[in-house]
């Protein structure tokens, strides 16, 4: 492979007595820096040594976002996973049960002893991509470790036995089955 130096004098860009000159001073630079002992400092090295460096440095980042997003990925797997291996059956549903899913109020029938078991806390209600499931507490509990969001309906029991004096409604109680 030929020099720069050469390929532009078979160009017909620079003529023999600038190359000629242009070497004459590549020496003197050369004895001028062996002499005082300074490095010379290819500067296109340099630059090659910083843009391999800003390459890894970019190709880093790029490697922690496909890591998030491959473990975004994973979970949202696990979460189906959960949520379809621990499924309750709902078929002979019967009465419609109201919750909301965002700011729409959505209706999915249930039988009374589901919607029992729903207002009880002992089974919950979560969202599978675009319908919705009836699984068991524990297992709302282990998706609402992955994702908050995906679980819509899940009373966990509170002590009623704290009223606040203040309350005028203290003395009237809700019924567990009220619809709205």
């Amino acid at each position: 492979m030929a020099s720069l130096q050469e390929q532009l004098l078979k160009a017909g860009m620079v003529d023999k007595k600038k190359a000629k000159k242009i070497n004459q001073e590549k020496r003197k630079q050369v004895k001028q820096a062996k002499g005082t002992g300074q490095v010379i400092v290819d500067e296109s090295k340099e630059a090659a040594k910083r843009a391999l460096a800003e390459k890894a440095e970019r190709d880093r980042d790029m490697n922690r976002l496909r890591q998030v997003e491959a473990d975004k990925k994973a979970i949202q797997a696990q979460i189906i996973q959960l949520i379809t291996l621990n499924k309750i059956d709902r078929s002979k549903g019967e009465i419609a049960y109201q919750f909301t899913d965002g700011k729409k109020i959505k209706k999915l029938y249930i039988d009374a002893l589901l919607q029992t078991q729903l207002i009880k806390g002992v089974i919950a209600l979560v969202k599978l991509k675009d319908g919705y499931e009836l699984v068991p507490a524990a297992i709302a509990e282990k998706v609402k470790q992955r994702d908050e969001s995906a679980i819509l309906v899940h009373n966990i029991k509170v002590s009623n036995d704290e009223v606040d004096e203040d309350d005028p409604y203290a003395a009237y109680q809700i019924p567990d089955d009220l619809m709205w």
